[in-house]
């Protein structure tokens, strides 16, 4: 075939979806495997809000089929400002605020708006599809290692050596894939660090901006706080755009709605271009988020349950796999702090299962767990970190509580199997 653009050519795919579809293809086979590698959620387990489905039939019934307005139905974009002047104690008027199809149009927008060719965007790793995003706008991969013992969050010292010139600084708090968020202190700290590099630069220079991706941010666990740049810092509301939504918070990852908060400037630039993308987010639910994100206890009641489930199912595999870490197998996980996701560790490079067949590399670690415990979980490498990190993401949004004794049984015995 004859050769397409240079950025197709290069383009690399969703490491997850494909991790995804050959795992479902499996299942169809037969194969009885628990599936932990999407970020989503199963309806049957976590439906969305019943007032805001209802909103959503009504809306469609009243006939609201047409075009949304490109920056979003105002209703909603004001219902938003409220919605997040309540929560987070944060102003934002309604030409500061972008409606689009969730989170993804959003970031690609801004990434359009703010990234020319060449330019560094800093980002840690593990993060999920800032490395695409660079890639699709052709700006500098500035990554950051993240570790363990810093919740594998970028510090102020790694963002302060990579700061001079960049365009854009990425952080997603809490984290997808890591479930981790970053504290009040090194947030503080990252708003000064660019508000001091955009003063060497003065007025007239391109300046450095925040994408603070805070998708997760109502799911918090235990005593884990949300916090954001703002909120820390008033003078970082002329640099910093939050990408938000419904997917996470009501588990309504189809629904599709979406939301920016920042400079009108910046918000002006990305509608025009999801103008020219058609991004929208469907009419009919733009009605019905804007109804529902005005009940105030009914949000506050299905997020309740809601967390109380998601932790129910964190806590659940975490003490699994820290009595499995207790009985010697080389496997870790870092306490659940927010999101919908648990960090674990299967650090068996080099052993033996019971048929000597060596676990050479981490992918054979991947295969492995999946192949003997059935079970499905995402490596890190999928999101930017080295093939031979041993750790991985666990998303419980599909997980059936009652089959968790199940998989860490299926573990157990996987994991008793193998030898030096």
């Amino acid at each position: 075939m004859s050769p397409l653009s240079q950025m197709a050519e290069t383009l690399i795919g969703s490491e997850i979806v494909k991790l995804g579809n050959a795992i479902n293809e499996r299942i169809r086979q037969g194969e009885t495997i628990y599936n932990f590698t999407i970020g989503d959620f199963n309806p049957k387990i976590f439906p969305i809000p019943a007032e805001l489905e209802k909103a959503i039939h009504a809306a469609y019934e009243k006939g609201y089929t047409n075009y949304p307005a490109a920056e979003g139905n105002l209703a909603l974009r004001q219902a938003v400002g409220k919605f997040i002047q309540d929560r987070e104690g944060l102003a934002f008027s309604p030409d500061e605020i972008q409606i689009a199809s969730g989170g993804r149009p959003l970031i690609y927008a801004l990434f359009r708006v703010l990234v020319d060719k060449g330019d560094k965007v800093i980002y840690g790793v593990p993060s999920w599809n800032n490395n695409h995003y660079v890639h699709l706008t052709q700006g500098e991969h500035c990554l950051i290692p993240c570790t363990p013992e810093n919740d594998f969050m970028p510090s102020p010292a790694d963002i302060r050596a990579q700061i001079k010139d960049a365009a854009l600084v990425c952080l997603c708090t809490p984290q997808n894939p890591t479930g981790t968020t970053l504290s009040a202190a090194a947030l503080k700290e990252i708003g000064e660090i660019i508000l001091a590099e955009n003063q060497r630069r003065g007025p007239a220079a391109k300046q450095c901006y925040l994408m603070f991706d805070q998708m997760y941010w109502t799911l918090t666990f235990g005593e884990t706080v949300h916090a954001d740049p703002i909120g820390l810092n008033p003078a970082m509301k002329a640099y910093t755009i939050y990408i938000d939504g419904i997917s996470k918070v009501f588990a309504a990852t189809g629904v599709r709605v979406g939301w920016a908060l920042g400079p009108a400037h910046v918000m002006a630039k990305m509608k025009a271009i999801l103008s020219h993308l058609g991004a929208w987010a469907p009419m009919a639910e733009q009605i019905a988020v804007a109804e529902y994100l005005g009940q105030t206890q009914a949000i506050d009641r299905y997020l309740l349950s809601f967390k109380q489930a998601i932790a129910l199912r964190l806590n659940g595999f975490y003490d699994g796999i820290m009595a499995l870490k207790a009985q010697g197998h080389a496997v870790d996980a870092i306490a659940p702090q927010a999101a919908i996701y648990l960090t674990v560790k299967f650090d068996l490079v080099g052993l033996k299962t019971a048929d000597g067949l060596l676990l050479a590399d981490q992918a054979a670690v991947t295969d492995f767990i999946l192949r003997e415990a059935k079970v499905a979980i995402v490596p890190f490498s999928a999101f930017g970190a080295g093939k031979d990190s041993p750790w991985y993401r666990l998303s419980v949004g599909t997980a059936v509580a009652e089959d968790m004794p199940k998989v860490m049984a299926n573990l157990a015995q996987a994991l008793g199997q193998l030898k030096k």
